[in-house]
């Protein structure tokens, strides 16, 4: 069997050959979209409300702040354990019970007390983090010449997600109070699951494992190939940057450049908004530049703009906000694109995807923590900001060295 180059993985993996088992894959297409949007928006929802959270609860910002950083810390840990659920159930199934799960983690959340707080908040995390292991593998599956578009659609709504939440929660609060507010995503979670169970009732869903007739593929054991270690430290790097940005930037605005808190708020969802950009770019260079190094240069030039460009000249801040928004929402598309990419059959594309986000998560779940910390111990934001442009020179490094026509 010869090697697998960048160009014959361009069109798929070998688990991606067979034809696509659905017969409606814009349906299928509609509920990952719908999936996507609740990957992200239970979590960002506590932020417009962590005040009124803090009054109600009587706790300090610091544990209110466990009600964001939970979930990310459960996307590393929980990771394994995710990929084993998919194992056992199947794609589709085990999909479907994490939107059971998602959907009593949503309401437990807002029932009363800190316990029930914290204790929904681990069921968001931890059903989301199936969702995040299932779709690059339902995606490299059953739409496999669609990949990368797909992809960059499903990045898209996950920022799409965040906004819908963060826009509607204070609204939703004020007409009635936060537990109900939070409470009221759950009916999204509902939608989500009725979709993804039609769309997806039609396939053949087996245990993603590969079957006991399908030969093994040549080459190294999946986690001996360098691949899946460069791709897990770049999208380390990656994620590092995106969570110790969306922390501290409304803070960083509003010190570096007199911005009052409502309005450095306002201006920060840039670098949520733009991310839309980078998700429906990438997918177009993917298929524009001859290699995919190509493109993790760019998406990682982009992102280095943000932090050099607010410590070198922060007065520009919209359009460093406007580059690395895009390069975020870029980067976690190529990084996804690469592992659909790269993956030799369907077992190895889910675990694969399990290994790169367990570990990039793990590690992005200290960057808020990181950055808050140097900030606090300069008094400034300069090293705070060259925390995150050294988390980039990591997606820069790993990225190019993962998407190398050998692996």
């Amino acid at each position: 069997m010869k090697p697998v180059t960048a160009t014959d993985e361009t069109h798929a993996p070998s688990s991606a050959a067979a034809p696509p088992r659905t017969l409606a894959p814009a349906l299928l297409v509609a509920a990952i979209l719908l999936l996507a949007l609740n990957l992200r928006g239970p979590i960002v929802a506590v932020s417009p409300v962590t005040g009124a959270i803090r009054a109600d609860l009587g706790i300090d910002a610091g544990t209110a702040g466990l009600l964001t950083s939970l979930p990310v810390l459960c996307f590393g840990l929980a990771t394994p354990l995710a990929s084993a659920l998919l194992a056992r159930t199947g794609l589709a199934r085990g999909v479907l019970v994490a939107l059971g799960v998602l959907l009593a983690g949503t309401v437990v959340r807002s029932l009363d007390g800190l316990p029930a707080a914290i204790a929904g908040t681990l069921l968001i995390g931890a059903a989301i983090t199936v969702g995040n292991v299932a779709v690059p593998v339902v995606i490299g599956r059953d739409l496999p010449r669609q990949a990368g578009a797909v992809l960059g659609m499903y990045t898209a709504a996950l920022n799409i997600g965040s906004m819908i939440t963060l826009s509607l929660t204070v609204p939703i609060a004020g007409a009635s109070d936060w537990r109900f507010a939070l409470a009221s995503w759950g009916l999204l979670v509902v939608v989500a699951a009725g979709v993804w169970w039609w769309a997806t009732r039609s396939l053949a869903d087996a245990p993603a494992e590969r079957s006991a007739g399908e030969a093994p593929v040549a080459g190294p054991v999946w986690w001996r190939r360098p691949v899946v270690w460069g791709l897990m430290i770049a999208f380390a790097g990656q994620a590092f940057a995106y969570y110790g940005v969306t922390a501290w930037l409304p803070l960083l605005l509003g010190d570096r450049l007199g911005m009052s808190e409502t309005a450095a708020g306002v201006s920060s969802s840039i670098f949520q908004i733009a991310a839309v950009v980078g998700a429906f770019g990438v997918p177009v260079l993917l298929r524009l530049c001859p290699s995919p190094r190509t493109v993790v240069a760019v998406v990682s030039v982009a992102w280095a703009a943000l932090p050099l460009g607010l410590l070198l000249a922060p007065h520009g801040w919209a359009v460093w906000c406007a580059l690395g928004g895009a390069a975020q929402g870029g980067g976690i598309t190529v990084i996804f694109s690469l592992v659909v990419r790269r993956a030799r059959d369907l077992t190895e594309n889910r675990r694969m995807s399990a290994l790169v986000q367990g570990g990039g998560y793990t590690i992005a779940a200290t960057g808020p923590s990181v950055v808050g910390a140097v900030h606090e111990a300069t008094g400034g934001w300069s090293g705070p900001l060259l925390v995150v442009f050294a988390s980039v020179l990591v997606l820069f490094t790993a990225g190019l060295a993962a998407s190398r026509r050998t692996v």
